[in-house]
């Protein structure tokens, strides 16, 4: 999703839609060539053109950023630490999760479908539930992109084949972009192959294209940028 923090006199442009393309608001948006076209689509990263304000989608999909995962387990010590003599399951708050998307601190296996991760045996205890000084429990730290539930797809450019686009100099916030990568303060933001902002960049031909002013956090998942 988009939001708009400051946009000062900015005004939004729209170009023929690229019927090929799935997107939504906050995604980033590249003119292309469709037949002897030129539409506007979803960025492959290299030549960005702006701030993609509809919907043309099949799902809606939001992150989950820094989300905690304890479980109670039983240990032995092996070479002088605690380790989980089962595996251990757990649930995530969501279902349908984007596996490509998943990152976790520790080594666990994803059920994307279920939501559900699984420490597998061997891993070490490392949090104490009981405050007993005794680490008797498995703890990861886990970010994700998830389908939203319930929310069926929309198509905003179905009216009129066009698409609105936010390119010049604004503040924005979006819940679209890359949830494996960490946003330093005031760190440069490129667009990935998805169209989805990063703060890798892909090739050394993506260009720089905003600037975090807001890192998303497990409060906020919202990343806060200046669009250059």
């Amino acid at each position: 999703m988009l939001r708009l923090d400051q946009i000062g006199s900015s005004l939004s442009v729209s170009y023929p839609v690229d019927p090929t393309s799935r997107f939504v608001p906050g995604m980033i948006g590249q003119l292309k060539l469709h037949g002897n076209s030129i539409v506007c689509g979803v960025s492959d990263g290299t030549a960005p053109l702006g701030i993609i304000d509809d919907t043309k989608t099949n799902a809606f999909y939001t992150p989950s950023i820094d989300e905690v995962v304890i479980e109670p387990a039983v240990g032995k010590l092996v070479n002088g630490i605690l380790v989980s003599v089962t595996n251990i399951k757990a649930e995530l708050r969501h279902s349908n999760i984007v596996e490509s998307s998943f990152i976790s601190n520790i080594k666990l296996a994803l059920k994307p479908i279920n939501g559900v991760v699984v420490f597998p045996i061997g891993t070490p205890l490392n949090f104490d539930i009981d405050g007993d000084g005794v680490n008797d429990s498995v703890r990861a730290i886990v970010s994700y992109n998830y389908q939203v539930p319930n929310v069926p797809g929309d198509d905003s450019t179905l009216s009129n084949g066009r698409v609105s686009i936010w390119f010049q100099r604004i503040i924005f916030s979006t819940d679209q972009y890359e949830v494996n990568q960490r946003y330093p303060l005031n760190g440069p933001l490129f667009v990935n192959e998805s169209g989805l902002l990063t703060s890798r960049q892909p090739t050394p031909n993506n260009p720089t294209i905003g600037i975090c002013l807001g890192p998303p956090t497990s409060q906020n998942h919202y990343l806060q940028a200046l669009w250059l």
